[in-house]
This record gives structure tokens, sequence and C-alpha cells, in this order.
């Protein structure tokens, strides 16, 4: 047995842990599980900490299960929020967790034979057919009110800060979630729920229903919240979340996340986000310490991720696709961009719209005539003349040249570049 409690601690991926959890895994091979909330149909990058402590958790021999809260989900976690979600129909919930399941599976082993396998549930499944008289009474009785109110996520809604208050409907959801907690032990063999730091309350609500109700001892452990070296909130972009969905965040835009991070941030991500080891990280740490302009952590720490999650060919592309903005690239690499991949690493580049019939066009009139890359037709020449002007990555010589259709970049977008930084888009419609 590899010591899972020792390999979080070393990556900074624990904040609080109950006393005897790591005795206790040690004992032999153990189930633990995480609560994934399923409001949206992809994880988020802030998502991804449990599910590496999960991953972890498997590697370690261990038997991982990871729980969608197709019940809970319907009703909001109250933990450090300051407004009651919106809540979910049963059909949108079906369709996030086939869609969550999925992405999971890209970290967890759920189909060899092995004995810890992984394994995916829904509350909603033992939920579903529990009335609210059988649960007050069989579940209710064992919490006090008292005990409820004592937790922060509770507290914090109750204080003044909050105009709006609380509902019953989220008071309860610690009760709820314990009930996840006590049904999994029974069912499941159980012992340990992961979460992050503010899961805290409803973890060790669930180990104290499991040790009133059956006498039994069960575990928790958090990790921090993952913040930013500036303070600013982990995961959040000016488009907003980074998605795990390629439909809602590009491979390319999930690489450059990573590869932009600060270089302190790099130092804890690759701990957190990579199954490198120890001294490989310990290595990459120190080569970057000696030249930070090279990126080394960054580089190591996007590649690993986005190979992850989006696959090895996806990583390539996003690699070609930086190349292209940033280093020297071929017209082929160009071509092969789709046209979500080709405007995300163009945005903000000015683009100009012209009919198709003008493609054909002498060249010193497309750019200083039709458009306004030049400001005249002399300086366009200049450019021209100088080996300045490049068209889809390619040096432009002729001063009384045209395009042509094979130039099109998915069939409509012709990039023209001036000088080593300035590029432009011609869209032909």
């Amino acid at each position: 047995m590899k010591n899972f409690v020792e390999e979080l601690k070393w990556r900074g991926m624990i904040q609080d842990i109950m006393p005897g959890t790591e005795e206790k895994l040690m004992e032999g091979p153990q189930a633990a599980y995480v609560g994934i909330d399923p409001t949206a149909d992809s994880l988020h990058i802030g998502h991804l900490v449990s599910v590496m402590i999960l991953k972890h958790f498997q590697r370690c021999g261990h038997k991982p299960i990871a729980l969608v809260g197709g019940a809970t989900g319907m009703i909001g976690d109250p933990s450090m929020k300051s407004a009651e979600r919106n809540l979910l129909d049963e059909e949108t919930l079906r369709h996030n967790v086939e869609c969550i399941k999925a992405q999971l599976g890209r970290f967890l082993d759920f189909d060899s034979d092995a004995p810890n396998k992984a394994e995916l549930v829904n509350n909603y499944d033992w939920m579903k057919d529990y009335t609210f008289i059988n649960f007050i009474r069989d579940i209710g009785k064992h919490i006090t009110v008292n005990y409820m109110m004592a937790k922060d996520s509770v507290k914090k809604r109750l204080s003044t800060e909050s105009r709006e208050g609380m509902s019953f409907t989220e008071f309860s959801y610690q009760l709820l979630q314990g009930y996840d907690f006590l049904w999994l032990y029974e069912h499941k063999g159980c012992v340990l729920q992961l979460g992050g730091s503010d899961q805290w309350g409803n973890i060790t609500t669930g180990s104290e229903l499991i040790r009133r109700i059956l006498g039994k001892e069960a575990f928790a452990m958090t990790c921090p919240l993952i913040k930013k070296a500036d303070g600013t909130k982990f995961g959040k972009t000016e488009k907003g979340n980074v998605w795990l969905s390629a439909e809602l965040t590009s491979p390319y835009a999930f690489y450059q996340f990573w590869l932009n991070v600060s270089d302190e941030d790099a130092e804890r991500y690759v701990k957190i986000f990579t199954m490198l080891p120890k001294e490989v990280i310990d290595a990459a740490i120190a080569e970057h310490r000696e030249d930070p302009g090279r990126r080394v952590l960054q580089k190591i720490l996007a590649k690993e991720i986005t190979t992850m999650v989006h696959g090895e060919a996806e990583y390539n592309k996003a690699v070609d696709a930086s190349n292209i903005l940033f280093g020297k690239a071929t017209r082929d690499a160009l071509q092969n961009l789709d046209e979500k991949t080709f405007l995300e690493v163009f945005d903000g580049v000015p683009q100009f719209a012209l009919p198709k019939d003008r493609l054909s066009a002498p060249i010193l009139d497309l750019l200083a005539v039709d458009t306004q890359v030049f400001p005249s037709k002399g300086e366009a020449r200049k450019m021209i003349q100088a080996n300045g002007l490049s068209i889809d990555k390619e040096k432009f010589t002729d001063i009384n040249g045209t395009l042509s259709e094979n130039l099109l970049v998915n069939g409509k977008y012709v990039l023209v570049q001036k000088g080593k930084k300035n590029y432009y888009i011609l869209r032909f419609e």
C-alpha cells in the first residue's frame, strides 16, 4: 500500500484531516468518495482538485467513488454562497450526470477488472423513493438543530451579512449529504469522505451520523480551496469558468490558461494538477528558478493537464496553434486549425469583411483600399519590397500579385502579417 496521506501532504493538498484517517487507510484498501454537484453538463477546473485526489486515492490502491448529486443538486449547497441557487429539473440533471461521468473516465479507471476500480453513484437513486416522513423520523432525529446551526456555512448565511437568510431547503442540505455518507458506508463500505475545505461541516455531519446510528467510525479529509497568488479566484477568466468540455473551453484556450499562470502559482499547481513524482517536480522547480523566462514549469503543467483532459493529439494541436502566434509556424499548421481555435488564437486581431469576388483583386488594392491594413498603396509596396509582409505565415513578395482560393483558412479567412507582430484577418464571404 502506498501512503495516500503522505502523498497528498507533500503536494499541499490537505487542509483538514480527522484523527485516525491515515492509520485507517494503511490497514488495507478502503473506499472513499467525493461529491460532485451536477449543476452543469461539464466539470470545470475548480472541480479538478477533488478529482485529482480521487485519482491519487486509486493509484494508492484504494477504491474511489464519485457521487454525482442528482438529488442534492436539486436543492443546492449553502456552503460559502451568499444566495440560494436555481433548482434544476430531473431531465437536466440526468443529462448533466451522463456528461460528467464521461469526463471522470479520463481520470479514473471505471472499466478494468481491478478490485479497486472506480464507481460512479447518483444519490437520486436512493433518495427518490425516500418519503419526507421516513427521512425526518429515521435520520433527522439523530442530529440536533444546535449541531446544525454551529456549522460555519449555516452561521455565515444566518449572519447579518446576508439579508435573504436561509431557506429550510438549504438548511436540510447537510442532513442529506450526511445521509449519503451513511448510505455509502452501509452499502459500499465507504469509510472516508473527501472534498474541499468549504465542505468540512457537511462531511463531519456524515461521520457523526454514522457514529450515532451505527456506532461505527468514519473519517473526513478536505483539501484547501485553491486561489491564485494574488488572492483572486482560481479558474476564472474574463470569459468565465475554464471548463473541461472542449465545446465550452477549447483545448487551445485550456492549454493557454495553464501556460499563463504566474511562476508562484505554477510551483503549487504542478504538484496539485499533475501526477508527476516528487523528484521530477523538485527538479523542474529548481530548473525553473534558474531561468524563469523559459517558463519550464508552466510548459510542464500545461502539457500534463491538457493531455490528461483532452488527449495527446489535442495537446499537440494546442502547441501548434500557440506557435502560430508566438513562434515559427507553417502555412500547413495554420490550415489545420478549426475555425473556433483560429478565432481564439487571433482574438482581438482587426478583421475586415470582404465579398469573395475581391479575393482576386490586386494585393495593393486589397490591403490599402478595400481595407486599412496599410494607410496607402505606397506603404504597402514598401513593406512588400522589404520582405515584411506574410500571407498565411508565408512571405509575400509580389507587389503585383493576387490571392487565391487555396489560401483561405476554413474556407473564408486569410491571415495577413505586417512586420513581426501586427496581424490582420481578411474574411471573405
